[in-house]
């Protein structure tokens, strides 16, 4: 190519930066020549709003790791504890509005820091009412409450001790009825996450955005990718967290714990769950300091100031023929915002790609984060295990399979350069793998313990169906036992009894753990043996290859959260998974065989879960959910192909025909310049 002809391309390339037709932004900021960017500073932000990243993707982690502590402490159906959940979501909506309007024309650091405040306070909040609750009472019927036997053996009916006890036992209930506060106490847990939700909803636009604004285009993505990651790191530790204090007893440093008479894997047992809220509290107060301390804007780069790509400059939801005569320093005018924002979002969800698409995300999601919330309750329930192992393998196998498929998503998309089509086959792609695979977890359950009176007969022979349910049998007749009491007792005939009255037990040696009972009456008649025979505190433990089926169940586990995340969830459809703690909540309720009672005699949380219905109502609702997303799946595959690819082959007709003609007006024309003959014009290597 001779000089004159790059004279003049360079020419035509320095006159074609300016668009034509479109009035161009004037900016307040100083141009990289006048000012180079503080790199320093911006760092020092990247720094600390991963540190908040990690901070709340901690708090969130722990608390899913804790959903059945909170039950159990503050005596809490499911359902309600769904809406404790979904209470950060719904702080979320209260603000997202005003953040998403305002938030770009205020201090976007400060702002921050202040959310960070408020997500620190929310998360203190919800330890707060352990401190203010009077100790954890989990044997709140005992009648022998000055004797270190803290479960009574059976007492005959006609007994004048027995009556003794009884009348001294209701005086008791009856007074500490009156002076019981703490069953209103889970409010300030609401209020707290709710809390946490409102602080948490000005760091991701406004942090993201700060960083778009005022880092090169080069830097820019690998900032944003690094917040990401530390995002992901945060649940991790959450769940390791939550189970580290679950280990620890609820009121450890306040009780004797040789004292106990329950395990971890107790259903009655509540671990250390205000702990990690303390922990995770400070952290948030902790990672509010920097961003008091930084600009409200920073210099920004020559690449910058040339494209008008900066977030401050464009609208919501506005159209690309508006005519922008506000400068950038100016104050928005809300009126004007709203007038165009109605008839935008109807444009948008007239989109029946992006509606279809919106659809199956938010259904998809409602089925995960049921799934997730009261993935550690399946586990206790199902396969026995404690509170504190449930969290740990959540926490060390699934989370990281769910970051390792989003990372895999994304190097395939990029590799094969997967277009819109692509994404939505993979998405359809991952979709249906992954929940067929979980579709194979309804054979790896494990069968209900054998508890007396709810899941078999005394004699320990047959299951009993719903209305045949009965803790009385001729073998305890003679006790003056209590129906609402939960203090299981594990038979030498491996059949666990509610309590050892309810076994017939007459006499007890030990205390605390090594409580053993002796001639239970009920024990040696479901043993089929002559006399009375012996049991100890607890319940008895699942076996008949149960250990067997978890591992398998984590294996498909994890498989199954690496292919479900490989398709990917856009983060802003959190906010529509709402209802789904409550609903899976409610109807996790129906499949409870034993339910607690509080100490005034209303009705607390499930003590023992019928392993069958549990199963088939957290896996079928789940998979059912999954299955519509599938179906819409497939109608957003096929409105992309006809409004996107049938548009995409008539343009590329069209160009083809312009190219050709353009080629033969060439053909004619002066052949001296080489840059215009047949061999060498572009169209006919590109042509497809």
């Amino acid at each position: 190519m001779d000089p004159t002809a790059k004279e003049n391309i360079q020419l035509f390339n320095k006159n074609s930066v300016q668009s034509v037709g479109k009035p161009s932004f004037k900016t307040e900021y100083p141009s990289s020549e006048e000012k180079q960017p503080c790199c320093g500073e911006l760092k020092v932000f990247l720094g600390a709003l991963s540190f908040v990243y990690f901070a709340k993707a901690l708090a969130e982690g722990y608390l899913k790791s804790t959903i059945t502590q909170i039950e159990r402490r503050f005596e809490l159906p499911s359902s309600l504890v769904g809406v404790i959940d979904g209470s950060f979501e719904i702080g979320n909506l209260l603000v997202i509005t005003f953040v998403s309007y305002f938030g770009a024309k205020l201090h976007r650091p400060k702002i921050i820091g202040a959310g960070c405040l408020i997500m620190g306070v929310g998360t203190l909040l919800i330890a707060m009412p352990q401190f203010f609750m009077e100790t954890y009472k989990y044997e709140r019927y005992s009648p022998f409450s000055n004797s270190s036997l803290s479960i009574s053996p059976c007492l005959e009916s006609n007994s004048p001790l027995q009556i003794s006890v009884m009348e001294k036992s209701q005086s008791k209930i009856n007074n500490e009825c009156e002076i019981d506060a703490s069953s209103s106490m889970w409010v300030y847990v609401f209020l707290g996450n709710l809390l946490r939700g409102i602080g948490e909803t000005p760091i991701q636009p406004l942090g993201i955005a700060y960083l778009d604004d005022f880092a090169s285009e080069d830097n820019a993505a690998f900032y944003i990718g690094c917040v990401q990651t530390v995002a992901i790191i945060g649940p991790i530790f959450g769940f390791l967290l939550g189970s580290l204090c679950a280990k620890l007893y609820v009121d450890i440093g306040f009780v004797n714990l040789d004292h106990l008479t329950i395990t971890p894997k107790d259903p009655q047992w509540v671990g250390a769950w205000w702990l990690g809220y303390l922990i995770a509290g400070i952290i948030s107060l902790l990672a509010a300091v920097p961003f008091w301390f930084l600009p409200k804007s920073l210099p920004r780069t020559q690449s910058r100031e040339d494209s008008n790509s900066s977030s401050e400059k464009s609208k919501f939801i506005m159209d690309d023929h508006t005519d922008y005569q506000t400068p950038l320093g100016e104050k928005a005018k809300i009126m004007e915002m709203a007038k165009d924002f109605l008839p935008s979002l109807k444009s948008l969800f007239g989109n029946p790609v992006y509606f279809l698409y919106l659809c199956a995300s938010t259904i998809q999601f409602n089925s995960l984060f049921g799934m997730v919330t009261y993935k550690p309750k399946y586990i206790e329930q199902q396969y026995g295990q404690s509170s504190s192992k449930a969290n740990f393998v959540i926490g060390l196998i699934n989370i990281p399979a769910v970051a390792l498929g989003i990372f895999s998503g994304g190097i395939v998309m990029k590799k094969f350069k997967i277009g819109v089509c692509g994404a939505s086959k993979l998405y359809l792609g991952s979709s249906v793998l992954g929940y067929l695979l979980f579709l194979s977890l309804f054979a790896l359950g494990c069968e209900n313990s054998d508890v007396a009176g709810l899941t078999v007969t005394y004699q320990g022979t047959k299951p009993v169906s719903y209305h045949e349910r009965a803790l009385f049998s001729d073998c305890n007749s003679r006790c003056k036992c209590s129906e609402t009491k939960w203090e299981p007792m594990c038979g030498e005939n491996g059949i666990t009894y509610v309590t050892a009255c309810l076994a017939g037990c007459q006499t007890s040696t030990g205390s605390g753990k090594t409580t053993i009972f002796y001639n239970c009456t009920c024990v040696g008649t479901a043993a089929s043996k002559s006399g009375n025979s012996s049991g100890m505190v607890g319940r008895c433990q699942k076996d008949n290859g149960c250990p067997r089926m978890f591992l398998y169940f984590l294996i498909i586990s994890v498989i199954t959260s690496y292919t479900l995340s490989l398709g990917g969830i856009p983060g802003y459809i959190l906010l529509l998974g709402i209802p789904s703690p409550v609903y899976f909540g409610v109807l996790i309720d129906t499949s409870c065989l034993k339910w607690g009672f509080k100490r005034c005699g209303s009705r607390g949380a499930c003590r023992l879960y019928d392993s069958n219905a549990f199963r088939h109502i957290y896996l079928g609702l789940t998979m059912m959910l999954g299955i519509m997303s599938i179906f819409l799946s497939i109608a957003v595959l096929f409105a992309l192909k006809k409004n996107y690819v049938s548009k995409h082959r008539s343009f590329r007709t069209k160009r083809e025909r312009t190219m050709v003609s353009t080629r033969i007006r060439k053909e004619n024309c002066t052949t001296s310049d080489h840059l215009l003959q047949p061999n060498y014009w572009p169209g006919k290597e590109t042509q497809l």
